[in-house]
């Protein structure tokens, strides 16, 4: 229903200024010879932005109707018999037609293209989450093996380490499984983002228990400003950016000793910043950090756990969908800086 009307807008609005400038032309400059020109060139237009060929079909007709009733003498009135009329108006269905052909065929083809390099991030996308699942799923096999045949030879120490690393390994691969989720849902439209509005003071405790229990020895030093910030967000999916940042910052941040997690109030946006000083993000890697699908790449800077990227994106997605804004820097005292920004106000920008 949107496209229909969309399409049915264009082609009046085209139709209407095409007929306004053929009067300037006859009333202004008294010039009639570039008229049928003009219509034909506004059902080119009228083809080349419409879907299909039924627009610029009848803008075609109805373009001959108007050169034949406003600027065709006898003026005001319909005349079939004079032989440039018919003409004017098999040019400019024979335009509608080919245009309509061509555009369509353009927009086969870049659908064709679309959907094969989606088909290619999807397939690196799962190359990379396999590639990652594997580590951990080993892990957790490994330990639990060693626990069931040799239990009686471990001590009680040995047993809590290995069972420490099978929880964090489990907890590690659930993330990742949420993440995944998270990303596809918002990608795909499926998640409306209902945005109620939330202390700031309150969200920072609520990310620092979740962050705490995953990362107990983990500091972060917190800034929150002076007043009450109050914006409107899915507290939940902020919640998710948050961890999601403070968690890539331990992952991936190497040579990291200092965490921080500040937040501000610029105009009317609230921005949220996690920076790190660690070893900084690679420049050639800056400008697709926050894509969904990317090529793989082994060369982990710090040598842990990779996520596929698929944490950022859940971030970038969410950020997103809150109309806000969200970007990565290297900071010039070292480590890397990632800040988002949200509207204060629940009206759009």
């Amino acid at each position: 229903m949107k496209r229909t009307v969309r399409d049915i807008l264009i082609t009046a609005g085209i139709l209407i200024t095409a007929f306004l400038i053929s009067i300037a032309f006859q009333n202004v400059f008294r010039v009639d010879e570039h008229i049928s020109t003009l219509f034909a060139f506004a059902v080119f237009l009228i083809s080349m932005l419409t879907q299909g060929y039924v627009y610029g079909i009848v803008s075609a007709f109805i373009g001959t109707l108007a050169i034949n009733y406003a600027f065709t003498f006898p003026y005001f009135a319909f005349n079939f018999t004079i032989p440039v009329n018919l003409i004017s108006a098999l040019v400019m269905v024979t335009i509608a037609l080919l245009t309509g052909a061509l555009t369509t065929k353009v927009k086969y083809q870049e659908a064709i293209k679309a959907e094969s390099e989606k088909e290619r991030m999807r397939a690196n996308l799962l190359r990379a989450v396999s590639h990652d699942i594997r580590t951990p799923l080993t892990t957790i096999y490994g330990s639990a093996a060693t626990l069931l045949e040799s239990k009686d030879d471990l001590s009680e120490t040995q047993k809590e380490t290995i069972l420490k690393g099978i929880k964090e390994d489990s907890d590690w691969l659930v993330r990742m499984v949420e993440n995944l989720l998270s990303v596809t849902r918002i990608d795909s439209g499926k998640v409306k983002i209902i945005k109620t509005p939330t202390v700031a003071e309150e969200l920072i405790d609520s990310v620092l228990v979740k962050f705490k229990k995953r990362y107990p020895d983990q500091n972060v030093l917190v800034t929150l400003p002076e007043e009450l910030l109050i914006v409107p967000m899915d507290a939940l999916l902020i919640e998710q950016v948050l961890v999601n940042l403070l968690e890539n910052a331990v992952m991936h941040a190497d040579g990291f000793d200092r965490l921080s997690l500040c937040v501000s109030h610029r105009d009317e946006y609230a921005v949220f910043e996690v920076q790190d000083n660690g070893c900084g993000i690679p420049a050639e890697k800056l400008p697709k950090l926050f894509e969904t699908y990317f090529e793989p790449d082994n060369n982990v800077a710090d040598g842990k756990k990779r996520n596929a990227g698929i944490g950022l994106a859940v971030c970038a997605a969410i950020i997103r969908a809150h109309d806000g804004e969200i970007c990565a820097e290297n900071s010039s005292e070292g480590g890397a800086v990632f800040r988002f920004m949200l509207h204060t106000s629940g009206e759009q920008p």
